[in-house]
């Protein structure tokens, strides 16, 4: 399964980067996690470990953990599912654009069980779900003063 996704922030990349990789900002954007919790020490990095609790609505609550498996600030980062129901990786792209960056997003991964038969749809209800993450992402680097991240 492959979802892509291109939207535009009005922040520059290294702004963008650094409020997505903050463990501390996750539930903020990605609403579904009820909770993260990073697992090695010092500020995420290649190799960082979270452990996240997701709920997505009408579903059961599921762990994982994941790693940046790549982490190229301001440019790249690319999270590997470790452990978990769901092995979908996602990388993010970031390319200054004007006076904001351009996004580029990819998951992928196999569906296992059921929702192998049903990837069809899996697929739909999960591109909406990152696009809506998205927007939530957008509206949280917009609205933050410049100084944070």
């Amino acid at each position: 399964m492959r979802i892509e996704e291109t939207f535009s922030v009005s922040r520059p990349p290294e702004v963008v980067f650094d409020y997505l990789t903050n463990p501390s900002n996750l539930a903020d954007w990605q609403t579904s996690k009820t909770s993260v919790e990073q697992l090695t020490d010092g500020p995420p990095q290649l190799g960082t470990r979270f452990r996240e609790r997701t709920k997505p609505p009408g579903a059961r609550e599921f762990e994982q953990i994941v790693e940046l498996t790549e982490f190229e600030r301001p440019t790249r980062v690319h999270v590997h599912i470790v452990e978990g129901p769901h092995p979908i990786d996602g990388t993010w792209s970031f390319d200054a654009y004007g006076d904001g960056t351009r996004v580029q997003f990819v998951a992928e991964g196999e569906l296992r069980g059921v929702m192998r038969a049903l990837q069809p749809v899996v697929q739909r209800v999960m591109a909406r779900q990152f696009a809506g993450y998205h927007r939530n992402l957008c509206r949280n680097v917009e609205l933050r003063p410049s100084d944070l991240a």
